[in-house]
């Protein structure tokens, strides 16, 4: 060392402004002239714009702020368990997050890989550095969720489910449509998959119904400790968005890219839609005991969020450059929402097949009758006799009520976004490949079709994905005994005989369904089926379908 050049010498000279060390940072970056980069995630898309880091963060502003957030998250989750909020806090709720909790942490963790994909992606250095925070980011988000759930598990009076998501999340019926939401950050074309899907689309839009809508329901539920967690991850998102605007501008810059953008952006919008309001529309409205009058319901939140801040002040912008915007598609959204039911017929979807969960189902009540009433008016009408039924249904020594003679009809399973086909008039059915598909709506049909093809409007796509495999949960256990599918997904409780689901919450050895309950009744793919019919018993089908069905009491 130089001679007089000690460290405390070295530590008290003047630092420099982060944007500079950011910038330093950036002039680190290193790709010899002399051979090609080999494309490691194929993109279909030229960005030749380098685009620009617009919080210029650095590790060591970083690692200081997340081990404060982090600090605050775990001294919380201690206050919690000291104030004793397992004794107030709704078992309805904490049912739910079993499968919320389920699903997340693999989003969070194909995040974080995507974010692998564009930094080799991205030209030059300096969004690299953003996007390593990102990454670093979306791996924390992961860690305190899984903490979470195990904090969950360690002090729930029912930790039944909550000890087997991980493998519970690769086979139930419900957590298929997370899967579908968190692989779709990591496949097919890499800027579709992680800046449009992931960044533009569900990071700007949809995660405040994800991480502010869920904690606001939580705290009125008596937990305390989901929107601690929540919101801290919440707080790194306003990064993520602008990293992913930053790159959307460079790829703009190119019009040989605004086909590739308008189909994406379409793709990615109603994919987000499908999946993430079916499920936290459906755990934020059916997993809370509070029935406020003057709280604002799913779709209200919807309005307000996606309509109002996302569509008006996001996507409408980009038309300026150029990149075509499907309004009817936004609008078709919130309509499924607020005049189509959508929210409230996959609840409906999630209580029919309770069995193959693998949490507790509450009935509902007179309260939440009136609530969901004066919220969506004519609501009783349409689904009040089936959760009648399903009250009535649920102790065992009953048929399991998707079995039951109430004249529901079990739902075919969208291929594009694997959410049941729930709203039946917008079903849909299609040939690819020499093989027959079923759709919830005519943009999943495209999705499929055309969206992820070899060719998109003339224009060869070789880098996009393809839909393939055996998707669909009631196809892998199709012509199975309930009781045999049941012990298969390991949904069984320690005594080799009590389902972990039910459709109840009481806990009385009585009340509890057991494998010989569900024994005898055999589980049917409707895909299955339709492709084994004439396509004269095809169409007679579909058209049935589409009339739709009407719910009697038992």
């Amino acid at each position: 060392m130089q001679a007089g050049l000690t460290l405390n010498r070295i530590t008290a000279q003047k630092g420099i402004s982060i944007g500079e060390a950011a910038r330093r940072v950036a002039d680190l970056g290193w790709t010899p002239s002399y051979v090609r980069e080999a494309m490691t995630f194929p993109t279909d898309y030229k960005i030749t714009k380098v685009p620009r880091d617009p919080m210029k963060q650095v590790l060591r502003s970083y690692f200081p702020m997340q081990e404060e957030k982090d600090n605050r998250v775990y001294g919380a989750l201690d206050a919690a368990l000291r104030g004793d909020m397992f004794r107030n806090v709704e078992q309805r709720w904490v049912e739910w997050m079993k499968l919320f909790l389920a699903i997340i942490p693999f989003p969070e963790i194909s995040a974080a890989r995507s974010m692998a994909m564009l930094g080799q992606l991205a030209p030059g250095d300096e969004l690299r550095t953003g996007f390593t925070m990102q990454m670093i980011d979306e791996f924390r988000h992961s860690t305190i969720q899984m903490n979470l759930k195990k904090w969950y598990m360690e002090n729930y009076i029912d930790p039944a489910g909550f000890d087997i998501t991980e493998k519970a999340f690769g086979k139930c019926y419900a957590t298929t449509i997370g899967r579908q939401f968190g692989e779709a950050f990591i496949t097919g074309d890499a800027i579709t998959a992680a800046n449009i899907y992931l960044q533009v689309v569900a990071e700007t839009a949809f995660t405040n119904t994800l991480f502010v809508a869920m904690p606001s329901e939580a705290a009125r539920n008596g937990d305390y400790a989901l929107p601690t967690v929540f919101l801290s991850v919440q707080s790194d998102e306003s990064r993520h968005i602008g990293n992913g605007h930053s790159m959307l501008m460079s790829i703009l810059k190119e019009p040989d890219n605004h086909l590739l953008l308008e189909r994406d952006i379409r793709y990615a919008f109603w994919q987000n839609h499908m999946i993430v309001d079916a499920a936290i529309g459906t755990i934020i409205e059916y997993g809370t005991t509070n029935r406020d009058k003057n709280k604002e319901s799913y779709a209200e939140l919807w309005h307000r969020w996606i309509y109002e801040d996302y569509y008006r002040t996001y996507m409408l912008p980009l038309e300026k450059y150029g990149i075509k915007i499907h309004h009817d598609d936004v609008q078709e959204a919130f309509d499924a929402i607020v005049k189509k039911g959508y929210v409230h017929k996959v609840a409906q979807f999630f209580s029919a097949g309770w069995w193959a969960n693998f949490w507790r189902i509450d009935p509902l009540n007179e309260r939440d009758f009136e609530w969901f009433e004066r919220k969506y008016p004519g609501w009783y009408n349409e689904y009040g006799a089936w959760w009648e039924n399903y009250r009535k249904l649920g102790k065992p020594g009953n048929p399991p009520i998707t079995f039951a003679d109430t004249g529901y009809v079990y739902p075919h399973r969208c291929w594009s976004c694997l959410v049941p086909c729930v709203i039946r008039e917008d079903f849909q059915v299609d040939e690819v490949d020499g093989q027959i598909y079923t759709y919830a709506s005519e943009i999943d049909r495209w999705t499929h079709k055309e969206a992820f093809a070899a060719e998109y409007q003339g224009r060869p796509t070789p880098a996009m994905g393809r839909f393939s495999g055996r998707r669909q949960w009631e196809e892998v256990y199709h012509g199975w005994d309930l009781a045999d599918a049941i012990q298969d997904m390991g949904f069984v409780r320690p005594d080799g005989k009590t389902l972990i689901a039910q459709p109840h919450l009481s806990l009385d050895e009585k009340d509890l369904w057991t494998l010989d309950h569900v024994r005898g009744y055999t589980i049917e793919s409707p895909l299955v089926k339709l492709r084994e019919m004439t396509p004269e018993q095809r169409e007679q089908h579909i058209a049935e379908y589409r009339k739709g069905y009407t719910i009697r009491p038992v």
